[in-house]
């Protein structure tokens, strides 16, 4: 029986990244292509507490879903170093994680750092990547723009607060969502005690590169998605990726903040598992 606020998967060592033994915690469902689902930043972040409304639609469509807490979060290794938190740090726990399991031409779905990662993997190993699923990802921008976003401003000044356990959690995600009925009591007391797992450094800056003149380097297709009311991420990175990627499609969906696979969760696993499928 697990002693977390969320369901204890998996774990795998893979060996030293920044000079440190780690070890990646995952869930997964299914057998098929491979599809990893890589989560955004914030705090109690995890796998499961971003994606448990989806990865088991895709397991169920023939898909073998992979579920992991990047490094610093979720039941991952965590690090007391700001500055490791770096997109290097990000992409070798993935890659630590693919290797580990011996996972060829996967599917690499982000949303926000996530997505950010997802990028710079694709980047990176190209090789590794048959398609990208992006919602709303991070490394689009300069820092100070996701600086002046109002998500995270807020984020940042609860933080400072000093507020912590389920009122700080339900004050940091209020604005990840339009609909605020979708916050339930469930999900902030899921991330809250996964929270304060986490270290200082992973709610200081996160060292993330802007990745805009890259994007057409990218080969593989892409799907995006952005919603239209997100206050951590510029909605203007849609026009980013459809401009920069040859190979891409973007949804803006409107009624929809920073979560589109929560709050659009029917629309998204289908129109996901479609361009899977049917490129």
């Amino acid at each position: 029986m697990s002693t977390f606020s969320i369901p204890e998967g998996k774990y795998v060592d893979i060996g030293n990244v920044a000079g440190q033994p780690q070890r990646v915690h995952y869930h997964e469902q299914g057998s098929g292509d491979p599809v990893i689902f890589l989560h955004g930043a914030g705090g109690g972040a995890s796998g499961y507490s971003n994606f448990k409304g989806n990865y088991p639609e895709f397991a169920k469509a023939g898909f073998r879903s992979i579920v992991p807490d990047l490094l610093g979060y979720g039941l991952s290794s965590k690090t007391e170093e700001p500055k490791q938190y770096d997109m290097d740090f990000f992409i070798a726990g993935v890659k630590g994680l693919v290797d580990k399991l011996g996972l060829k031409n996967i599917t690499l779905l982000g949303n926000s750092l996530g997505g950010a990662v997802a990028l710079g993997y694709a980047l990176k190993y190209p090789e590794d990547v048959k398609s990208l699923i992006l919602m709303a990802p991070g490394g689009v921008e300069e820092f100070e723009a996701y600086m002046a976003m109002p998500g995270i401003t807020n984020m940042f000044n609860i933080y400072k607060s000093g507020k912590t356990g389920p009122e700080a959690m339900r004050a940091v995600m209020s604005m990840q969502v339009v609909d605020q009925s979708l916050l339930t009591d469930e999900i902030i007391n899921e991330r809250a005690p996964i929270a304060l797992t986490q270290t200082d450094a992973s709610r200081q800056r996160l060292y993330i590169p802007n990745m805009t003149e890259q994007l057409p380097d990218l080969k593989c297709n892409v799907l995006g998605f952005w919603g239209m009311q997100d206050a951590f991420n510029p909605v203007g990175g849609a026009e980013k990726l459809a401009n920069g990627i040859k190979n891409c499609r973007i949804v803006l969906v409107n009624q929809c903040g920073h979560w589109v696979q929560v709050e659009h969760r029917n629309m998204f696993n289908r129109t996901c598992i479609d361009f899977m499928q049917n490129g």
